[in-house]
């Protein structure tokens, strides 16, 4: 290469340098070359995270790492706090409040103090994804759905194969005859799977995919994830979460094409499940063991000893212990799990921690149902994720929640959309739409 050649290259190798002189000032040109561009970093690091969700045999899990990493690269960029997420935040932290305030007398004990810092730290996330949410809601909201229906996905995937015995069996692969595998417990493997089936689901009613084939294959093996955990909770949290967010589809549908289209797709949907249900079920050995885990009550519920008996057991108790039994007390004194969320919320954080809990239930509640009939940008995401909130907080009342991640990943979203919507209806009210238009505003 000649010397006049290796100049006409800059540093990159290969791409020809314009020589110009000193005193003439030309048009700027498109940098050559990687530029770092915080906001594609922070959406890439984020859209990692929420496709990494579903790997917790290992801890700490990926997750675990990305999300901080996540924090961190948010935080860098600043950020603000609407006055709409005010009421969650002040109510998680009560909640958690009363659960450091319980710990006080086990302080030195190992594994009640772990709990409880895992409680603040994914509690913490539950904010995070409240404020992260508020700002950029449209495109955050999107990765992030679309990232955790990835994660789905691939739990999916490693369920069925660990379930057909690709890799042998045994308790840490399949407990009980249940697939459970990237997770710890069958139900948590099931209830993971809501979000995102309702999310496909939602694609395929509004006619919203370009990938027809993919979405319904990432749904059918999302749903046969679902059914090989046999979680009569999560199937039933799925059946009531696709119902409602269909029907919450319909009323707010803009035209009787779209309301045409939302029926016709359900009732597909509906027929598709039936007939692969039909055939897991022609094989006598699932079948069998399907309908022993169909029954509305198994032999560990029943009695003044089952799940339901120490529970009610556990009322009148609590009723005298303003700080409840403590972190991971109640199992000491039962000899299980508390197996219900709202009777734990008052074992473990005490009264302070119970009707904080109680309240945040209740206001989510509202804001999530509020959002999911009322006309923004956000309605379609809102209603996914309330539907998915809704259901969680059903299943609050027979398994515990308080540390499941998609638990506080729907819980701060619904703040966060709903903080979105208050800003775009104060925009609207300072700039109607015609002028809101002419200066390029609308849905974050």
């Amino acid at each position: 290469m000649t010397e006049a050649s290796a100049l006409d290259r800059d540093d990159f190798g290969s791409h020809p340098s314009k020589i110009v002189a000193v005193d003439s000032q030309p048009a700027p040109e498109p940098a050559i070359g990687w530029t770092l561009n915080y906001k594609r970093i922070l959406n890439t690091v984020f859209l990692i995270c929420s496709a990494s969700g579903s790997i917790v045999f290992i801890e700490p899990s990926p997750y675990d790492y990305l999300i901080l990493l996540t924090l961190a690269l948010w935080i860098v960029g600043g950020f603000s706090i609407h006055r709409a997420v005010l009421p969650f935040i002040f109510l998680l932290e009560m909640w958690v409040l009363g659960g450091f305030i319980g710990l006080i007398p086990y302080w030195n004990e190992p594994d009640p103090q772990s709990f409880m810092w895992h409680t603040l730290f994914i509690s913490t996330t539950g904010v995070f994804y409240a404020l992260f949410f508020a700002e950029n809601s449209k495109q955050r909201i999107d990765i992030c759905l679309k990232g955790y229906t990835i994660s789905c996905v691939l739990a999916a995937v490693i369920a069925i194969v660990t379930w057909m015995g690709t890799f042998g069996s045994g308790e840490d692969i399949i407990k009980d005859g249940r697939a459970m595998l990237p997770f710890k417990d069958p139900n948590v493997l099931g209830s993971y799977m809501v979000p995102g089936i309702l999310y496909l689901v939602q694609k395929l009613l509004l006619g919203r995919t370009r990938f027809l084939l993919v979405t319904l294959v990432s749904l059918a093996l999302s749903v046969m994830a679902l059914f090989l955990s046999f979680s009569r909770g999560s199937a039933g949290a799925a059946i009531v979460s696709i119902l409602l967010m269909t029907a919450m589809s319909l009323y707010t549908s803009d035209s009787r094409r779209m309301s045409r289209r939302i029926i016709f797709a359900i009732v597909l949907v509906a027929a598709a499940v039936v007939i692969a249900l039909l055939i897991a079920l022609s094989n006598a050995q699932i079948r069998e063991f399907f309908f022993m885990r169909a029954a509305v009550t198994q032999e560990y519920d029943e009695g003044p000893t089952g799940r339901f008996g120490n529970q009610l057991r556990s009322i009148p108790m609590l009723l005298e212990l303003p700080n409840g039994f403590g972190p991971l007390r109640f199992r000491l004194i039962f000899g299980i799990e508390p197996h219900n969320a709202f009777i734990n919320a008052f074992a473990s954080n005490g009264w302070l921690g119970g009707f904080a809990f109680i309240a945040m239930v209740l206001t989510t509640a509202y804001v999530g149902f509020r959002g999911s009939f009322s006309p923004s940008p956000y309605l379609r995401e809102m209603q996914v994720i309330w539907c998915a909130t809704f259901v969680f907080f059903l299943q609050a009342l027979q398994i515990d929640i308080d540390h499941w991640r998609m638990f506080y990943i729907t819980l701060g979203a619904v703040w966060g959309l709903e903080a979105a919507r208050i800003k775009w209806i104060e925009r609207q009210a300072h700039f109607p739409p015609e002028r809101a238009r002419s200066n390029g505003l609308g849905g974050g």
